[in-house]
């Protein structure tokens, strides 16, 4: 009866590829940037959803602003070099870059509008009532004007920088995502001059104005009432102290936005470091991609600006309200945490807590694998364990890859003491790590001075791995201990990202780690790594044979399962080999936080896959890699997306997790946890769009992040799926 069962299962299947669509087909694919533009209408959706706190739905509306700006820095950049160098390209969609460029300008400023719509109508006036008042200058009490004027003297005026724009002086340069004031005043003879002054952003964007309290006996307590105005309303109503003498006619806010994508001619560089230092340099200068004005400002001083900046009107957008959302940031620094998520404390893993006094973490780890969760778990540990691998007498070497660190880095002080400790320590430091290169170039520069060994890359390659490596001297042998990530080594991001770490010590994980090494500091060519699964040498290759066994598996026993989550899904040839697992009836659950080109749910090609992206309190950014594998299960954690720069570009690592209890931990503990989640998780519909995930009747709400935290009592206890 089974192998019956299994000659139908196969037939079926044969039956089904040989009336399957052309894959190729661009119906079948999302474009990438208009899917990066879906993500940012998901961010807004939380800003609008009423059942978060009020300063984190702020906080929301503020990442749309700056998403926005890094779209328009490097995407729209990207579109704009094509068309200017004549040599478009084409992904599996098929849309040029003009197109694109119409599509994403339309999309753009429906998405603007209505962010707009929802801080104005929605989250100013319930700011307001919690005593939070953003005033519009003009709204201004005469108490409030003169602490604008005190303020404005004794702290503004002595910051700014009036330039003026005639025939004896060029227009002034105007810097990347600065906010500027296009004046325009009039002599003593009448003629009218033009003037730029930038809004500094040394000084806070709110002004802050008077504070009071208010009983607000409803809520039975005392309530404090703060009112702000924004810092570019204050120096426009007193630009007459930059210009004396001088009649001012009208000024109006602009924001620019420059093309920020660097480009390194690597077979050009004699100095990486050097050329990076230089990149960031120009990066201020690049052309512009983006101007923002508002909807007041006079054609005139438009085309001051416009024939200046040489941009085209295209790339004008008219903003109803606030100019640069990003800015919104600064609403959220407001001391109210009354209006924010509940704080927590992260777990400490009880597997690291030491059984006798004796045992240390090294110990721990060579007896057992351990997985730590962040945010809802510490990234304490993994500061500790380089901390004792730098006081440890043992330890002989450290090496590290290090992408983001941040600018105060326990991370690197862990390294700088063990290089004082006289220990060997190798650092890979990827300058090329976008708008961190600044960061990354001062540590590496700290660390070479204090005598660590530096590598800033590879040619034509970015380092996008995780991984570090203790080497430690026991008996007559050295033992390496390993620490792999899906996130990088960056403390701060640790509280807002969700990511995973391993500790271990397992002797082919090691011996792969050891050559993954060899090949970023020296010259190696190996391709048979035991382990690992290592782009661009054998990543992509690997995983399609992964999912290639999934599909025979399927064929023979059924029950098929693949679960990848990622942040996103854009690759061409990946996407194909998942719609051919699909056809073959393997069912597929793809996680994707942000972009996905692939379209689930099309008959014939897509039946059995379900995109699923969650949006919420923090940042999904974990990668985890699910195969049944009739029943012999496999997991793999690391760094790499499925994109084309992910697998041809960088060097990414995937690594398996072997322990029984820390597979299962996943399967049950993170991933089922996701797949259930009906507040955060939105569903991808076969057309692109998303909707909230379905609800059945009586069915309890189930937050995915706050079941991780333990602050949603109904599931504490672990869902299980049936796989």
């Amino acid at each position: 009866m089974a192998v019956s069962s299994s000659t139908s299962a196969t037939s079926r299947a044969k039956k089904h590829q040989a009336s399957a669509p052309d894959l190729d087909d661009p119906s079948l694919y999302v474009n990438r940037e208009l899917g990066l533009l879906s993500f940012q209408w998901r961010v807004l959706e939380e800003a609008r959803d009423d059942t978060n706190p009020l300063m984190e739905r702020m906080r929301f509306l503020s990442i749309v602003g700056s998403n926005l700006d890094e779209f328009f820095m490097v995407r729209v950049a990207s579109l704009n070099a094509q068309l200017d160098a004549g040599i478009p390209e084409f992904g599996p969609d098929r849309m040029s870059p003009s197109a694109q460029l119409v599509a994403i300008r339309r999309e753009v400023k429906r998405l603007m509008d209505s962010s707009h719509e929802c801080l104005q109508a929605e989250l100013t006036p319930e700011l307001a009532e919690e005593g939070i008042h953003v005033l519009s200058y003009t709204d201004l009490n005469s108490r409030q004007l003169e602490t604008c004027k005190r303020y404005f003297s004794e702290t503004i005026f002595p910051v700014l920088t009036p330039l003026a724009f005639d025939p004896g002086r060029p227009f002034p340069h105007i810097s990347n995502l600065s906010l500027n004031l296009a004046v325009l005043i009039r002599d003593a003879g009448g003629d009218e001059r033009f003037a730029r002054v930038k809004v500094p952003d040394s000084l806070p964007a709110l002004v802050p104005l008077t504070r009071s309290q208010k009983s607000a006996s409803k809520r039975r307590r005392t309530r404090r009432e703060e009112s702000y105005v924004w810092i570019e309303e204050v120096i426009a109503a007193n630009l007459q102290s930059l210009f004396p003498g001088m009649q001012i006619v009208e000024a109006h806010p602009f924001h620019v936005t420059r093309d920020a994508d660097i480009a390194i001619k690597e077979l050009e560089a004699e100095d990486l470091l050097e050329t990076i230092e230089e990149g960031v340099r120009q990066r201020k200068f690049g052309s512009v991609v983006r101007l923002q004005v508002n909807q007041r400002m006079p054609q005139h001083i438009l085309q001051i600006l416009m024939s200046n900046l040489e941009v085209e009107s295209s790339q004008v957008y008219r903003s109803k309200g606030l100019l640069g959302m990003s800015r919104l940031a600064a609403v959220t620094q407001i001391e109210r945490p009354d209006l924010k998520y509940k704080p927590f404390l992260p777990s400490s893993p009880p597997e690291l807590q030491p059984s006798t006094d004796d045992e240390d973490l090294f110990a721990i780890i060579r007896q057992r694998d351990v997985l730590l969760h962040h945010p809802f778990q510490s990234f304490q540990p993994v500061v500790d364990f380089l901390r004792k691998a730098a006081r440890d007498p043992d330890v002989l070497a450290i090496k590290v890859v290090l992408y983001r660190v941040g600018r105060n880095s326990p991370v690197v002080e862990a390294l700088l003491e063990a290089i004082e400790e006289g220990k060997q320590v190798a650092v890979l430091m990827e300058l090329k790590a976008r708008f961190d290169e600044e960061s990354n170039i001062e540590w590496a520069r700290t660390l070479e001075r204090a005598g660590g060994h530096v590598v800033y890359g590879l040619l034509g390659l970015k380092i996008h791995c995780k991984a570090a490596m203790v080497l430690r001297r026991e008996g007559g042998t050295v033992r390496p201990y390993l620490h792999l990530a899906t996130g990088n080594y960056n403390v701060v991001t640790s509280h807002l990202y969700t990511d995973i770490g391993l500790f271990t010590c397992r002797p082919e994980l090691s011996a792969d780690v050891i050559d993954l090494f060899n090949f970023l500091t020296g010259y190696s060519a190996k391709r048979d790594y035991q382990k690992l699964l290592v782009a661009p040498v054998n990543l992509r290759e690997r995983l399609q044979e992964l999912v290639e066994r999934e599909v025979e598996k399927h064929a023979h026993e059924g029950k098929g399962h693949l679960v990848f989550k990622m942040n996103a899904l854009v690759d061409p040839q990946m996407i194909r080999t998942l719609y051919k697992a699909s056809q073959a009836g393997v069912k597929i659950d793809l996680l994707v936080r942000g972009v996905c080109c692939l379209r689930p749910g099309i008959p014939g090609v897509s039946e059995t896959i379900r995109v699923t992206s969650i949006v919420g309190r923090f940042l999904e950014h974990s990668r985890i890699f699910y195969f049944r594998n009739g029943g012999d299960e496999e997991i793999y954690l690391g760094s790499a997306d499925l994109m084309p720069r992910n697998l041809n570009r960088r060097v990414e690592v995937l690594f398996p997790l072997e322990d029984a209890d820390l597979m299962r931990r996943v399967r049950d503990g993170i991933l089922a946890e996701y797949l259930l989640d009906n507040v955060n998780a939105r569903r991808m519909m076969p057309d692109g769009t998303y909707k909230r995930a379905p609800r059945t009747d009586g069915q309890r709400d189930r937050n995915s992040q706050e079941s991780l935290l333990g602050l949603d009592q109904a599931h504490r206890k672990k869902p299980r799926l049936t796989w």
